[in-house]
């Protein structure tokens, strides 16, 4: 009996017609298209009407044909630049949570920090009738970004000035993370910059510069990829060369890993001669043993956040603010000792 019951719901549900809605909520067809679309005036008493029809006649709206009528649907699409690097998996599923809960689907693409990569992902979800775009993109005022006429927000990193963006305070974090080591002893840091093109290692560039300014303690600064293996490598040459190194601060939490490997294979006790702090804060860094010490972003809060502001400008709704900074904090674990 159940069975046959669900036959015919989906039966009836399949057979139902806009026309068939709009006859049974005593209204035209095209009031009921433009309350399902949202493209346009509907009164108080027709949207009731429409709804109570909808819902007795078990009417699904084909989302092909929606978006065939509206060049739009209601997928949204999520670019990022490396999902290698746990940071980004973790904001992909903020995005992913956040978009779900208001009926938007993601869709993730991967850049391999590509710009040729980037363009392509724009240009293909553009002919899908894509909503918008939420983009963590290592190229500035890129022109297949500023020619888009679509909602766009841009994620950690920023595009261009008509882009709204999330992200970290870059800079307090990294004076955080540089004055952790300074107040637990370190008089050698070396500090693993991120790449020159992108804005956040650049603003944790600065906060480093402006903490170890205030001092007269050595310091040593290399360029470093987010990447585990060359991270090591960088780190275990820098090491050897100066064997006098006692702090290191690194511009993501991968990177920062990487240097703990180097130093347990060079025979380096951390946290007694040896202290690491990264940047991030993301699961990993709890799992590494000894725990990593760490500035930790709220990676969950920027998806959110963004995706948010993105839904708002995709409906047409306001936006408050075109930058949202999100807070730091330094997050003490194993590979720094207690402040003596």
């Amino acid at each position: 009996m159940c069975n046959r019951l669900h036959i015919t719901r989906e039966r009836r549900s399949a057979m139902t017609t806009i026309r068939d809605v709009a006859r049974k909520a005593g209204v035209s067809v095209a009031t009921v298209s433009r309350f399902l679309n949202g493209s346009g005036y509907v009164s108080a008493d027709a949207a009731k009407a429409v709804t109570e029809a909808v819902e007795e006649l078990e009417y699904e709206l084909n989302p092909v044909a929606r978006s065939l009528n509206t060049k739009r649907s209601n997928l949204i699409g999520l670019i990022l630049p490396d999902i290698t690097n746990p940071f980004f998996p973790e904001l992909a599923r903020a995005v992913e949570d956040v978009a779900l809960s208001y009926g938007y689907t993601v869709i993730l693409c991967n850049s391999d920090e590509d710009p040729k990569k980037e363009k392509n992902y724009i240009e293909t979800l553009k002919k899908k009738y894509i909503a918008g775009f939420i983009v963590t993109s290592n190229q500035l005022d890129a022109p297949h970004y500023a020619n888009t006429k679509l909602p766009i927000v841009a994620l950690d990193r920023e595009i261009n000035e008509k882009i709204p963006v999330v992200s970290s305070n870059n800079k307090e974090g990294a004076m955080l993370g540089t004055n952790a080591l300074l107040e637990r002893g370190c008089q050698n840091i070396l500090f693993l910059r991120g790449p020159e093109a992108l804005n956040p290692a650049n603003d944790r560039y600065a906060g480093f510069m402006e903490a170890i300014g205030k001092t007269d303690v050595d310091y040593r600064i290399v360029t470093c990829p987010f990447q585990y293996a060359d991270s090591q490598k960088i780190v275990e040459q820098e090491l050897l060369n100066d064997p006098e190194i006692d702090g290191i601060f690194a511009s993501s939490d991968v990177s920062a890993a990487g240097a703990l490997k180097a130093a347990v294979l060079l025979g380096r006790n951390v946290p007694d001669d040896l202290q690491i702090v990264g940047f991030d804060g993301i699961a990993m860094g709890e799992m590494l043993s000894p725990g990593l010490s760490t500035v930790a972003q709220d990676v969950y809060k920027m998806g959110a956040i963004a995706t948010r502001v993105l839904i708002k400008r995709i409906e047409n709704k306001p936006v408050e603010e075109s930058f949202y900074e999100i807070p730091v904090k330094l997050v003490l674990r194993g590979t720094t000792r207690s402040v003596e």
